[in-house]
């Protein structure tokens, strides 16, 4: 699990009463990143730590959330392996998904306190920092009522699965930036055969900078949670032998 380099410095824009921190890595095990989330998300509970927001990208993998999803893998084992795609059960909501690099991923940590305390505002608010964020690059999005995420037309280019535990969050959102569109033609992404999958560099029709993205995702996120995030070290948080 390696932390990216060059973390950017205190998020810019407005400064909000709400403090917490920003962790950055690199491309991650989904399987690490499974521990570290209920490492935190502990923590969090137990008030020995702020506020978390982790981005990152992903390792090519297909995940299984609490609604199930093995009947909507559409490859067999062999060209799972072929593909260098592992398959993970995840406590998160929703069905079968599908992250790799190229795809943008936030998962907030974050303790749920007074009128914050709606799980139907949180996910709102979840699918709020994506539509704007490809906003921001020139991408009309939105919500369609029957189907979590976030849409362009009839494709979905942004995905949500979160939990909530004693009203503390883990998982979260993953927003299609430039990953491999092919590989989710292995599945039936979200469970939802009547749509199709797309991405912000397929829509743009060109090459697109995801570290201009995640800037843009943080800074969205700060605003849409009234939350200042404040770059730390994964050690400056818990010991990495605790994982």
């Amino acid at each position: 699990m390696e932390q990216q380099s060059g973390t950017i410095e205190k998020i810019e824009g407005a400064m909000f009463d709400q403090e917490g921190v920003l962790l950055e890595f690199s491309q991650c095990e989904y399987a690490d990143m499974a521990r570290l989330q209920e490492v935190l998300r502990n923590k969090r509970y137990q008030e020995d730590i702020p506020d978390v927001v982790i981005f990152l990208e992903h390792t090519a993998c297909i995940t299984v959330g609490r609604s199930g999803g093995y009947e909507n893998i559409l490859a067999d084992n062999v060209a799972l392996k072929n593909n260098g795609i592992a398959v993970h059960e995840t406590p998160r909501g929703g069905n079968i998904t599908y992250h790799g690099p190229g795809q943008l991923v936030c998962y907030p940590i974050l303790s749920l306190e007074g009128e914050k305390r709606d799980l139907h505002l949180y996910a709102r608010n979840m699918e709020e920092v994506m539509i704007r964020t490809v906003e921001s690059f020139g991408i009309q999005a939105g919500r369609k009522p029957q189907y979590p995420g976030v849409w362009v037309g009839e494709n979905k280019i942004g995905a949500m699965g979160i939990a909530v535990r004693k009203w503390t969050t883990m998982h979260g959102i993953a927003l299609n930036v430039c990953p491999d569109l092919d590989h989710f033609s292995l599945i039936v992404p979200c469970g939802i055969g009547s749509h199709g999958v797309t991405s912000m560099a397929e829509v743009l029709g060109s090459s697109i900078d995801i570290k201009s993205v995640r800037s843009e995702m943080q800074r969205h996120f700060s605003e849409i949670f009234e939350i200042s995030l404040h770059p730390v070290e994964l050690k400056d948080l818990i010991e990495e032998e605790s994982l």
